[in-house]
């Protein structure tokens, strides 16, 4: 049974689309997985868009009088200003963790919506009209994947400042191609389907025809598989940071909040500790929201509801 009807393909397949999305959504909801990290997102969501502002504390101010006090939990000298400690020029350790989760956690989003936009517009345009286009599209993607990340992070953050938007650019750039490939493939196959044949009778464009019906039947999947990238740059943002190749101080960011932390790990453990705990609580998260939506899909898709 076709999923578009010839009278009304663009309605119809919108409402598979969504339907679709809304199965698999409801059943990632359903499994514990997905609401423990959910639960654990939602309050370091909270906490990130509300202490720093209500603490009133300044992230890049520096107090050297209040230089490497220990977290509550930890020594006398503790004070109940900063209940995770302070660094060596006495800046408060949980608003720079929460400032720089911040940070990490928009560079990761944003980098995946580069690659998604690039490699999924890629990726489609080669496999809906395939012949020399394919062919020149898919050479392209594999000399970027021939380019390991932080050598193209190098080459292009290591001649200019790293600011935000060039880091971005970096990750997003060099991991455009797996969307690529995977909407070639999923493309290549739903362009022969029923619904696809009945628009070009019809006479619509091509662009018409993709962006109406290929790209709101196939970008659900493709999006449910993103969330798990967003985890993987933050990572690699915070490698970049940590190499010296990211945000640049006094903005915090994990890497290079870790990277001066390492000085200290003897003496004062918490300039490395705190941040890099926010980032595997952020990372745990997104990874357990991620893993249910990839298991809802494969199981929405295989019928086995």
């Amino acid at each position: 049974m076709s999923i578009i009807s010839i009278a009304s393909p663009d309605s119809s397949t919108m409402l598979a689309s969504r339907s679709l999305a809304r199965r698999v959504f409801d059943k990632a909801v359903a499994s514990p997985g997905f609401r423990a990290g959910a639960a654990i997102f939602i309050v370091l969501a909270l906490a990130t868009a509300l202490y720093p502002e209500l603490s009133g504390i300044d992230p890049v101010k520096m107090d050297i009088k209040a230089r490497l006090l220990p977290p509550l939990f930890e020594g006398a000298k503790w004070s109940w200003a900063h209940p995770l400690g302070t660094d060596q020029l006495g800046r408060d350790m949980l608003v720079r963790s929460l400032v720089g989760l911040r940070y990490s956690f928009l560079i990761g989003v944003a980098s995946v919506i580069v690659m998604l936009f690039v490699g999924c517009t890629l990726g489609t345009i080669a496999g809906y009209f395939g012949g020399r286009i394919d062919a020149v599209i898919m050479r392209l993607t594999d000399a970027q994947l021939s380019i390991p990340m932080i050598i193209l992070a190098i080459a292009v953050l290591g001649v200019s400042r790293p600011t935000i938007p060039a880091i971005v650019l970096v990750l997003g750039m060099s991991n455009w191609p797996v969307y690529a490939r995977m909407m070639r493939s999923v493309v290549m196959t739903e362009r022969q389907r029923e619904f696809v044949r009945a628009a070009q009778i019809g006479g619509s464009t091509d662009l018409r025809i993709i962006v109406t019906l290929l790209l709101p039947l196939l970008l659900p999947s493709v999006l449910f598989t993103s969330v798990l990238d967003v985890a993987r740059m933050m990572i690699f943002e915070s490698t970049l940071g940590f190499l010296g190749l990211g945000v640049q101080p006094p903005t915090p960011t994990f890497g290079n909040i870790i990277a001066d932390g390492r000085k200290y790990l003897l003496n004062a453990w918490w300039i490395a500790t705190m941040p890099g705990l926010f980032l595997g609580l952020t990372l745990t998260s997104i990874n357990l929201m991620g893993a249910a939506l990839e298991r809802a899909r494969d199981t929405v898709h295989a019928g086995g509801e």
